[in-house]
Parts: structure tokens; sequence; C-alpha cells
């Protein structure tokens, strides 16, 4: 066996050679003491940023007392999560389901909720939708390039036109298409799918596809389908939910009443490993033996998602991040005047895209990449859409930031497209 020189050698992936060493609020530190301003929140889940104080003291505290336990058993931090859960959701949720871990098994539960309830199997999503890595999830995801390396793939899935008034998939206007991303949904429930629609699994804003936002009135009429179908809307709040949009939860802001919704990534606050699938009364009753798994309801991570709560659900805070984010998108409007290859930037609260094109108005993923692969020169850690496969660059910094950090991203981000662009 040949011996092992760096410690990368290693890993199964690739990572970078650099090491980081540790975090501060916004920044991430490396070994030589450069600081990054995280606009991705690492894997957009440190919603409070790197080592906030109050998850640090929780986590501490709960380590010295228990860090798991089975979760057929009851515990103070786990009992008043799903308490603060249920009393922030939007109305007509009651239950929380916290024997999850991650996006993917929430995403997973919710789907098998709707079918016990409706006794029907087939999921609807949308093109350009990431909601997982399971295989189950992989197969529901909206980009084929996901699919491609495998065979065994979960069958009843289909997947229809995002709500992309940018580049809208019927080549309409917002303002007169009659909302031909729902309308045409009767089309593809009638000749596309098995008849037997289960779900609408969606995300509020389309993260890993590009930062889509639906337009005004989409989804009560997604509502309004899903009822008179008898479909259950599962709402994939993952990346949207804990505050990411400046309320709340996504739903909130698009006032819709889903049957379910999914979390995981910011409900951790500083990266604690906790998520949450949250139902109507009606998606109740599955029994824990065929969806919970050991790490899920975990008393530590429990104990970092109820301070998370706490600190999130303050009307100022939520206030702090509508704020900072439109300063953003203020900024970033002005740098499109100057800037032709940003072709829109669109965003609510601190979930904001740049969609990025080259001199013929092409979707351009080169210049997203490199913009990105050269951030960090610029004291900027950025990510793109689909997995570099897009041409949007993401903006999503933990929900601590100030004004004075958000003028910060900005004057960075024009030094990176002046070096680029030039």
């Amino acid at each position: 066996m040949t011996a092992l020189t760096t410690p990368t050698e290693a890993s199964y992936y690739p990572i970078s050679d650099l090491r980081m060493t540790r975090g501060e609020g916004i920044y991430l530190y490396d070994e030589y003491d450069n600081g990054y301003i995280d606009c991705a929140s690492a894997t957009f889940n440190l919603s409070l940023g790197y080592s906030h104080p109050a998850v640090v003291r929780a986590i501490r505290e709960q380590a010295g007392q228990l860090i798991h336990v089975t979760s057929s058993f009851r515990t103070g931090p786990v009992s008043s999560t799903a308490r603060k859960l249920v009393d922030l959701a939007p109305p007509g949720i009651t239950r929380a389901h916290l024997k999850v871990s991650g996006g993917s098994e929430a995403n997973e539960g919710a789907i098998k909720m709707a079918q016990r309830a409706t006794g029907r199997r087939q999921v609807i999503t949308m093109f350009r939708s990431h909601v997982g890595q399971t295989m189950m999830m992989t197969s529901m995801s909206g980009n084929a390039f996901r699919r491609a390396p495998f065979s065994s793939l979960f069958p009843d899935s289909l997947q229809v036109p995002d709500p992309y008034c940018f580049r809208c998939f019927y080549k309409q206007h917002p303002d007169t298409c009659g909302m031909m991303c729902v309308q045409r949904l009767d089309d593809f429930l009638e000749y596309a799918s098995s008849g037997q629609v289960a779900a609408i699994l969606v995300e509020p804003i389309s993260g890993n596809g590009g930062n889509i936002i639906p337009p005004d009135g989409y989804f009560p009429r997604l509502r309004q389908f899903c009822d008179e179908h008898g479909i259950k809307l599962i709402l994939d709040e993952i990346q949207t939910g804990i505050g990411r949009t400046g309320y709340m939860f996504a739903a909130d802001y698009f006032g819709v009443r889903p049957d379910a919704i999914t979390l995981a990534k910011g409900l951790g606050g500083s990266g604690a490993q906790v998520a949450a699938i949250l139902t109507t009364e009606e998606l109740a009753g599955l029994p824990s033996d065929q969806h919970s798994f050991t790490y899920g309801a975990n008393v530590l991570a429990a104990a970092a998602a109820d301070v998370t709560l706490d600190i999130i659900s303050r009307p100022e805070f939520l206030a702090n991040v509508r704020r900072t984010g439109q300063v953003i998108m203020d900024r970033l409007g002005e740098l499109r005047t100057r800037y032709p290859s940003m072709a829109d930037v669109r965003g609510l609260g601190l979930m904001i895209g740049i969609e990025l094109v080259d001199s013929d108005g092409r979707p351009s993923k080169e210049l997203a990449n490199e913009l990105a692969a050269r951030a960090m020169e610029h004291g900027l850690i950025l990510r793109t859409s689909r997995y570099g496969r897009g041409n949007v660059v993401k903006i999503r910094p933990p929900l601590i930031l100030t004004e004075a950090e958000a003028e910060l991203i900005c004057d960075r981000f024009d030094a990176l497209l002046a070096a680029v662009t030039r």
C-alpha cells in the first residue's frame, strides 16, 4: 500500500489544499489568518454565522449533561424545539417530526407522509430543483446530470417547468401570461402523470437552481390547484426557512398554507446537524419505524436549534435581515448599470442571486465559475448555481450581517467584477 504523504490524499473527494482554522461571525479564517466573508454561509447552513456565542454556550452546557439518547425518550431540548417550531409555523401546522438529521431525509419523510395520507405515490417537482442527495431525492431533482450516473432511480416522479419569469419556459411575460406555470399543470396531470399524484414538492425560492423567485400570485394559485386535485403541497424550506428570506418561513412571505414544511441547514444556527418535518394534523401518524434515523432528534443538535429559534424569531432580527438584504440589492442594482454581464439581480432577504451572461446575452456559466474561483482573492467566498453548471452567483451570508458588512460585500464584489471582466 502506498503511504499517504499529505492529509488530502486520504479524502475520497477533492478538497482544497488551503486549510481553514477558525471562524467568527461572517468571517472564515485560513491557516495564514486571512479572513474571508463567507457569502455561502458554509453550505447555506450557518444562519447565525461561525461560532455564535449563544449556540456555542448551549452546546457546551448540553454536552455536559446529555449528548444523545434514543428518540423514544422525552428530552427538554427536543420537546422545546418541536413546540417552538409549531408555534412559529404558518396556521394549520400542528406537528414537528425531528427524527431526521438532514434535508434529504426531511424531504423523503414528508413524501412518505403524503403518500400514506393520500394512498397515492407520484410526486411532482420542478425543473432545476435540488431536493436532496439520497436516491429518492436524486430521482426527484430537476437536473439530468444528477440522475445520469444511476440506474436504480425512484420511478414515481414528474418534473414540470418552474416559475422562472426571467427565462420563462412558455416564452411569456409575467404581466400577461395568466400564470401558465400553474395553469398548464392540468395538462401534465392528465397526460404526463400516473394519475396518482400524492404531492407537489417545491422550494419557495429555487436554491441551487438559480435563486428563482416565483411571481406574485404563484403560490395561491398552486395551493388552489392542489386543493382541487387532492394533492398535498410540501414546501422545501431547507434553504429558505429559519429567517433566510427576512421572514421566519418563506411561506409567511408568500402567504401560503402548506400541508408540510421541511427544514434543515439554518436550523442549527452555527452548524449543528438538525432537521425537521412540520405537518398538518392530516399528515400525522406515520409510524416511527417507517422514518426515523439514529441521529435524528439528537439532544445536542436540538439544544443548538432551540436557542437559534429564540434569536432568529425576534422581530428586530428578521427586520435586520430584510434591511441588510435591501442594502445589497440596491448596491447590486447600481453595479448592474455598469456591468452588462449582470443580466438580472433577484433576491429576498439574504437569499440573493446574480444571473450572468456573455456579450451576446447568453447564460455564462464560465463567468459565474470564474467569479467564484477568484472571489477569495478579494476576501469573499461565493458559490454558483447547479454545481457549477449554472450561470447564477449566490450571495447568502449569515443572517447576523450588519449594514456596514453588507456594503463591504458589495465593495469587494465590485472589485472582483472589475478584475474579471475588465
